[in-house]
Formats: structure tokens, sequence, C-alpha cells
């Protein structure tokens, strides 16, 4: 597979090298001070010096951009581990996904094939006219961050007319009836049956505002007649099905159905890009956590899982990861500026799911957390720190759950 020549930093001109350079020196210097990777701040002065500098840097790359409300840092990671198959690849694997994080990833690309970018939902319209991807992977749609992100259906309106006229081969989730919308308006899409468990968002047809039938896993509207795009690719059970009809094996070391969904989604991606789907699952398997989720660390002598999940969506998805006996789970929950601060999106969540497990409550809004327990009728206990929930833990694995900037506090506290 012949792949663009990379250019090199010395085909940058001289104010693109200088912003290079100054974001390179300003995140190195925030790292220095312990302020974190350093990659947001890098970017942000990168852009000041070189505002044209993304569109720069991903010139000799063959892009992919993956958005959706939830699974863009897993599927991220998917696409890239079968797309290093063709070549090097160059990703923002730990997920600062805007316009400044993505510069200061790609700024370390410059040997790369492919940069495999994953974009927050507000951004990837305006990302996609700079970096001109050849493919784009819509997976999910649905509420999150009700203090500053969109209502669903103007996203999806956002992607359907920002991305009208893109050049980029469009790998959308047929089973989200917002996704389909925003997809539909593109020349090229293929469309995959991923699945979607949670519903609570796609119940009016998106098109017209009519009420979505749904029978079984088809989904239309009786009135404007918006339905369903029949798909090419579809996960079924353990296997991802190819436009051949071809059933090929998905084995992941990350675990649930949400998962593979993302591995069924990354393989048509990669086909679009010449990774045949035998090599690009293949690939995949070698993807044990990604950015802390999933890992399985010991603290105070108890093994603890760490799951993320930031919505209600997620939240659902992640509950079905917990199964067998009942173990103990710790819940986590801040309402920061990275998580937004609005946390009416806990009576969304059917914490009953939870009901048998012992539950210890944890984070900068726990007294929200333990009033929605409370009327679910849960058992549970309200903790100052990850210690106490831990030495009151019974035995067995314990499970823990938390949003975004919980999560980051858990991962520093287990050394993680």
């Amino acid at each position: 597979m012949a792949g663009n020549m990379a250019p090199g930093p010395d085909s940058l001109s001289p104010r693109a090298k200088l912003a290079v350079t100054a974001g390179r020196t300003a995140a190195a210097i925030s790292r220095a001070a312990g302020r974190g990777s350093g990659s947001v701040i890098g970017g942000r002065v990168a852009l000041r010096v070189d505002p044209d500098l993304l569109s720069r840097l991903a010139g000799h790359l063959e892009v992919v951009l993956v958005s959706a409300t939830n699974g863009k840092t897993t599927t991220t990671r998917l696409i890239a581990e079968a797309l290093r198959a063709g070549g090097k690849v160059v990703s923002n694997a730990l997920g600062a996904n805007m316009p400044a994080g993505i510069t200061s990833a790609l700024s370390g690309g410059f040997d790369a094939r492919f940069g495999v970018i994953e974009v927050d939902e507000k951004y990837l319209v305006s990302v996609a006219e700079d970096v001109r991807p050849k493919a784009i992977a819509l997976l999910n749609l649905s509420r999150d961050q009700l203090d500053r992100a969109a209502e669903t259906r103007m996203m999806a309106e956002n992607w359907r007319e920002g991305l009208a006229g893109t050049d980029a081969v469009v790998v959308a989730n047929a089973d989200d009836p917002l996704v389909a919308w925003a997809a539909s308006s593109c020349p090229t899409v293929v469309w995959v049956a991923a699945g979607q468990m949670w519903k609570d968002d796609a119940w009016s047809c998106p098109s017209c505002g009519g009420v979505l039938q749904r029978p079984g896993d088809d989904w239309f509207c009786e009135e404007c007649g918006f339905r369903r795009p029949m798909p090419t690719w579809a996960l079924s059970g353990d296997y991802v099905l190819d436009p051949n009809g071809t059933a090929w094996p998905i084995r992941l070391q990350l675990p649930g159905r949400a998962n593979k969904a993302n591995a069924a989604s990354s393989a048509a991606v990669a086909a679009v890009l010449g990774v045949q789907p035998e090599v690009a699952l293949e690939r995949m398997y070698s993807v044990a956590a990604v950015a802390g989720r999933y890992d399985v660390v010991s603290h105070l002598g108890r093994d603890l899982r760490l799951l993320l999940a930031k919505n209600p969506a997620g939240w659902l998805e992640t509950f079905s990861l917990i199964d067998g006996p009942p173990a103990p789970v710790i819940l986590s929950v801040n309402a920061r500026g990275a998580d937004g601060t609005d946390t009416s999106w806990l009576w969304d969540v059917d914490y009953t799911r939870l009901a048998g497990h012992p539950i210890f409550v944890l984070g900068d809004r726990k007294l929200d957390l333990a009033v929605r327990l409370e009327v679910a009728g849960l058992d549970f206990r309200v903790c100052e720190d990850l210690g106490e929930a831990v030495r009151s833990a019974p035995a067995g694995r314990i499970e823990v759950i938390a949003n975004y900037t919980a999560f980051q506090d858990l991962r520093r506290q287990v050394g993680n």
C-alpha cells in the first residue's frame, strides 16, 4: 500500500516551524510544573503563533476522524492499532480532542502515514475542514454535559449541514437515528449496524419531529418516511459481518457489547483505508486498556477495576459489564468544568441495576448521587475518600465507576 510522502518538519514555513517549537516549549514547561501532559497548552500556543498550523500538519496524512458522545477514545485507539498494519500512525491517544490537543498530537507525526484523531462533537465540522479526512467515524449521539453542550438534535443538525459536502467516506452507525440523519446528507456513507442500547434521546424523528417506531432492531418514522439505512457492515454477537457477508470473529481484551460495537465500526473504517478485517481485528486484540479505562489495579491490598462513565448512555453500558456475584461497587461523581456542572443527568440513570451490590459513594457531588440512590431504594454508604471505601468493601474485586475528572482523581490515587 503506497502512502503519501511525509514532508518532515523542514518542509514547513518559518512561521509554522516557530509555532511547533513554541508549542513544544510550552508543553515541556507545563509538564515540568506538574500541570499535566502539556498537550492542550502546547497546542494553544502553537495555534496562536500560526492559526493554520493544524491544516499544515495534516497535509501529508491520511486522516481518520472519530466523533461521538461515547466511545471516541476507545474507537480511536482500535482504529489506530488496525491501521498500523499499513504504516506509522499519529494519534491523540489520551483524548485531548479539541483543536489545541489535536494540533499538539499531529506536531509529532511528521513521519506518519495515518492520523487517527478523536474529535469533540462540537468541533468535528471545523476540524474536518482543516484536515480534509479520508474517513469520518460517527458512532452515537446522546445527552452529555447539559450546561454547555448543544441539545442532541442541534448537534446532529450541525453535523448534517457541516459535513454535507465532505469528500470523506463517512462510517456511521445505522442504529442511531440522530447519527443516521446527520450522515444521510454526506455523499459517501458506509452504514454499520453497531446497535444502540440507550434510546431515550432518539424517540422522535430528527427529520420531522414525529414519533419513531421501533419494531425489533429496526426504526422508522411513519410521518415522513425517514428510516434506518440498510447496513453493509454489522455486529452480530461475537462477529463482524463485512459487505460480502463474511463473519469475522471479534477477540478483544476490552469487555462488553459496546466495545464489540466499537470494533465493528473500527473494522469498517480500516477497510476504507485498505486494511482487511481479519488483519484489523487481530491487531485490535492487543488493546488491553485505554487511558486507564478497564485497568485492574491493586490498591490497599484489593483489586479495583477502573471504569469510566460520563453520561446516562455511558452508565447504562458500564452497568452491563458488572455481572456474576454482586461485586462491591464504588461510584464517584464530580461536576467540574470538564464534566459539566449540571448533575441533573443523574436522574436519567437507572441505578436500580446495581440492586444487591454493596455500593460506596465518593466524589465532589457524592451527596447529589446519594439522594439519587436513596430515591432508587438502594443501600449505600457515603465515604470521605477512596481508602475508606476500599477498606469498607466486602471481599471480591471492586468495580469503580467514575465520571471524567473523578476518574482522573482516582487514577492518581492508585498510581495508574
